[in-house]
């Protein structure tokens, strides 16, 4: 596999496009294996069977990692050697037969809109730090991106004159509208709160914590859940929790099921909270 690998992970970067986390998981995860297969006595990419993959993936689940880590090594190794046939470097896949471990899918937490409206007025003070968390609170839930995409947000990505944000999406720009409440959170925290919570320093993010940096997911995420707790939400919350309530706010108000998350300039969410009586 070391002949192998640095190849797949070029077709990886220069046909597939693909993001450098995704490459990074590949490798990594398939590194472990061509370490396994050396431990085995196995050298040579030919010489590799179904019954040498299986055993690896008994190997790791016998090592407690999760049903979720195990499948996705096994979709790397299944995308190795299917790209490795393809290539003619090998007689057979021997991947082909070899089933990931079955994944539980959990339902994700939904709030109602009434348990919604709740959490969103719950950093209602003046201090700069609930200033800014109402402004992350409301954005999060009138665009339903994603939190790893709200706390990376550049300063200039907001466009407060005509109610969107735009940022770069691999190769692509994703330009996502937000309704009144969104802005009038936005432009407080901008005026009132974000210079006083940079203590001086300058960032290009957006958002920043108490410290004047960069926020952090968990960060984020333990704001959310002393939120969740002050607005008597008994419910099992997380950050993505907004994000799939807006979607099914959405779907209440009447939003086609293919709109969710493909959005356009001349799209509006201000009618997602409330709805229609």
């Amino acid at each position: 596999m070391s002949l192998e690998l640095p190849l797949f992970i070029d077709y990886l970067k220069e046909q597939k496009n693909a993001s450098d986390n995704t490459v990074d998981s590949y490798q990594r995860d398939l590194r472990k294996l061509e370490t396994y297969l050396v431990d085995h006595g196995i050298h040579e990419i030919r010489n590799v069977t179904a019954t040498n993959l299986n055993s690896y993936i008994l190997y790791l689940e016998k090592q407690g990692l999760s049903t979720a880590t195990v499948s996705r090594n096994v979709a790397s190794m299944k995308a190795f050697f299917h790209y490795i046939y393809r290539k003619h470097e090998i007689v057979d896949d021997p991947t082909e037969d070899i089933k990931a471990p079955h994944i539980e899918k959990k339902l994700p937490g939904i709030l109602s809109v009434d348990e919604t409206t709740r959490l969103l007025e719950q950093p209602s003070g003046d201090t700069p730090k609930e200033v800014r968390d109402r402004a992350m609170l409301e954005l999060l839930y009138e665009t339903g991106m994603r939190v790893t995409e709200l706390i990376s947000l550049p300063l200039d990505a907001v466009h407060l004159n005509l109610n969107y944000v735009s940022f770069a999406d691999g190769d692509r720009e994703r330009v996502i509208p937000f309704g009144d409440s969104a802005k009038q959170a936005l432009t407080r925290y901008l005026k009132d709160s974000r210079d006083t919570l940079l203590k001086g320093n300058t960032s290009d993010h957006l958002f920043v914590n108490c410290q004047g940096g960069a926020m952090s997911r968990q960060g984020f995420w333990k704001l959310v859940k002393s939120y969740a707790a002050k607005a008597g939400i008994s419910s099992d919350i997380a950050p993505q929790t907004l994000r799939h309530s807006f979607a099914a706010h959405l779907l209440q108000n009447g939003a086609p099921l293919d709109s969710f998350f493909t959005v356009y300039p001349e799209q509006s969410t201000q009618s997602v909270r409330h709805t229609p009586g």
